[in-house]
């Protein structure tokens, strides 16, 4: 008989700690999309379920990401990207210091889109470098995001409503620190058709 499982649900029918796979299996079958993993103690599930899935499902990922990147590729840079679950949908957006794969930064979800996250994790990336005196590369894979900051302007089609109140007050405070700041950090897009997938991807496609 195998050694004692604990298997932690973030996505599925109803998340939590779980001490079989059967009852994991049930939280999980059917649902696109399913966030789940298991752990040899109950503490680790514990302390893993509340925290963000993504540090334990893609941290291997980012390992190989981190000692993976082309040689044309700035090392010394900042990557970002976003994921969202449906479209308006739950959104997050990240950043990743593709030197070492480290996620820099991390925030959501909330209710937005993907190109909105795309756009927010940019200016994101932008304050914090500017902060840090810094103006390394930042890279993305997401053209529609890249032109918005060029044009210092979110031209999201999300409609605003209550629930995505939230997000389109975060909109606002990235294109108030466009046109207030300057900034020298290159923008580059990530050509993801040469080089794979961006060391910041959240692995769910």
């Amino acid at each position: 008989m195998g050694k004692k499982r604990y298997y932690v649900v973030w996505k599925g029918l109803v998340p939590g700690v779980y001490d079989t796979w059967d009852e994991c299996r049930i939280q999980i079958e059917g649902v696109k999309q399913a966030l789940y993993k298991s752990f040899a103690t109950l503490a680790e599930a514990e302390r893993a379920y509340s925290e963000a899935p993504h540090k334990y499902i893609y941290a291997k990922k980012e390992e190989k990401q981190a000692t993976a990147i082309p040689a044309t590729v700035h090392r010394n840079a900042l990557a970002v990207d976003a994921a969202c679950s449906g479209n308006p949908g739950q959104m997050e957006y990240r950043g990743v210091y593709l030197a070492t794969g480290e996620e820099i930064f991390h925030f959501g979800p909330i209710l937005g889109t993907n190109n909105i996250g795309e756009f927010l994790a940019i200016v994101h990336g932008l304050a914090l470098l500017e902060k840090q005196q810094s103006n390394i590369p930042i890279y993305s894979d997401s053209r529609n995001a890249l032109l918005w900051i060029k044009q210092k302007k979110c031209k999201t089609k999300l409609e605003r409503t209550p629930a995505t109140e939230e997000v389109f007050n975060m909109i606002e405070r990235a294109e108030r620190w466009l046109n207030s700041h300057t900034y020298s950090s290159p923008l580059i897009k990530w050509e993801t058709s040469e080089w794979g997938e961006i060391p910041a991807d959240f692995g769910r496609k």
